[in-house]
């Protein structure tokens, strides 16, 4: 212990300081709070009974605080600055990204930037993609380390474990990923896009996210040549390792591979925090008008195809935070209709059609495997019908009788094509065991001929008296 202390002077365990490495290798700079949030939700539910709303919030915090002191001291982690609330900002430094990245199991290629002084001016922007991450996560506490707590944390915190789940892990998020529509991924050039967030959770249906987060500052100008920038990457194709061309994206991440003739990009999902002097509802229809050519979908038999169209999706932050990705918050641009993450990302009129299709092409095949086995049912009794049958016993001949009585239908000498085998046995039986009476009777017929012939020459033998 005296040497933990000595290392560690906050006295925080090597789980919980990767624990605080893997949450800042994605956020890149945030609050205490934030990252308890993330890694020990169960916290949340903890020391109740403060007085204050702050004196709580330390209480909670007070763990993930010191390993932020411990990675402080040995140069993993510095204070970033202040949000505009007055909280303070944490980010890792070099060496601190270099062994998040050991932690997330990410080449430190991937790993974006320290941020450092993205907390200069209040991080508004990173404060709000922390929080489309935590709302979009949903982390579950543990109920288990709430057994002490009074009732009414217990409740809260069940009623949190009973709602509906996230999206994927902290694992499963990335940010500040560039797009380079020229360029390499690590020297990306002009002309490229930088994603706020990236979400791989194939886990969760989810296979590949794009998140865009905007704090009401920008107008639906800007935001849309921002997606503009996101096709322009989408359609770049590069040489993979077999030769082949590939969509640049897909040499980094998977998503579902092009189905009956549709492959639509990866969805772009846009996050409206509205703390800026633009309102998202008028924000939205005009952002709409301007990106039609990106995600508008063409006519086809009874839906509408999204091939090399970008599935654009847009929501507020207040009701993912309330609603999370299962909550039918999402509106899909070219909808009328607000729908979970899920459903909006999804095309479900085309998934409808080709299900309905689906199952009229099982019912043709199960009705024509059905015609086929009625044919051969008939088939079977029509060959039934027309099996003869023995003449001696009235059996039907089995399949190798039939074939070789139709081989050789003329009767020969031992051979009865009418008769059953067990029959014809018995048949040539009787005619051999007739033969064998008829030679024996002949036999003794000359035998008894022969012998009296021999009596009569003894009878007449010369010389001797009459």
């Amino acid at each position: 212990m005296a040497g933990r202390r000595l290392t560690n002077p906050a006295g925080s365990s090597n789980d919980l300081r990767g624990d605080v490495l893997r949450v800042l290798g994605v956020l890149k700079v945030a609050t205490a709070d934030q990252i308890q949030r993330i890694a020990s939700p169960h916290l949340t539910y903890r020391h109740t009974t403060k007085a204050t709303a702050s004196e709580r919030k330390t209480a909670r915090t007070a763990a993930h605080a010191g390993a932020l002191s411990d990675l402080r001291r040995h140069g993993l982690a510095e204070n970033g600055g202040t949000t505009r609330a007055g909280e303070s900002l944490r980010n890792l430094t070099t060496k601190g990204l270099e062994a998040a990245s050991y932690e997330l199991g990410r080449p430190l290629t991937e790993m974006g930037s320290t941020a450092r002084g993205a907390g200069s001016s209040g991080a508004t922007h990173p404060m709000a993609v922390n929080e489309t991450i935590i709302a979009m996560l949903r982390p579950k506490p543990d109920l288990r380390l709430l057994t002490p707590e009074p009732p009414e944390a217990k409740a809260a915190a069940q009623a949190a474990a009973d709602a509906p789940g996230g999206i994927g892990t902290i694992a499963s998020y990335a940010t500040e990923a560039p797009l380079p529509a020229t360029g390499t991924w690590g020297a990306p050039g002009k002309g490229g896009a930088q994603a706020d967030i990236v979400l791989t959770a194939p886990q969760d249906q989810i296979p590949l996210l794009f998140i865009e987060v905007d704090n009401c500052h920008e107008t639906a100008e800007e935001i849309a040549a921002k997606l503009l920038k996101y096709s322009r990457f989408f359609k770049r194709t590069i040489k993979d390792t077999d030769g082949k061309d590939k969509s640049m994206w897909r040499t980094r991440w998977m998503a579902r591979v092009a189905e009956r003739g549709e492959a639509p990009h990866p969805p772009v999902l846009i996050v409206f925090n509205h703390i800026g002097a633009r309102d998202p509802n008028r924000t939205v229809p005009r952002l709409q008008e301007l990106t039609r050519p990106l995600w508008a979908g063409e006519p086809a038999d009874g839906f509408s195809s999204y091939d090399r169209k970008i599935p654009i999706i847009a929501t507020g932050l207040r009701n993912l935070r309330a609603h999370g990705p299962n909550g039918p918050v999402f509106l899909r641009f070219g909808r009328t209709h607000m729908q979970p993450l899920r459903d909006a990302i999804g095309n479900p009129r085309r998934d409808a059609v080709l299900a309905r299709r689906a199952e009229r092409a099982r019912a043709q095949q199960e009705e024509y495997q059905e015609q086929l086995r009625r044919a051969a049912e008939q088939k079977r009794a029509e060959r039934e019908a027309a099996r003869p049958a023995c003449v001696g016993c009235g059996t039907k001949f089995d399949n190798d009788r039939w074939e070789n009585t139709q081989l050789s239908p003329e009767p020969g000498h031992r051979w009865h094509p009418t008769l059953c085998e067990p029959c014809e046995a018995k048949t040539v039986a009787a005619a051999d065991q007739a033969e064998r009476d008829r030679l024996e009777a002949e036999a003794a017929e000359t035998a008894e001929t022969a012998e009296k012939a021999r009596g009569w020459r003894s009878r007449f033998r010369p010389g001797q008296a009459s």
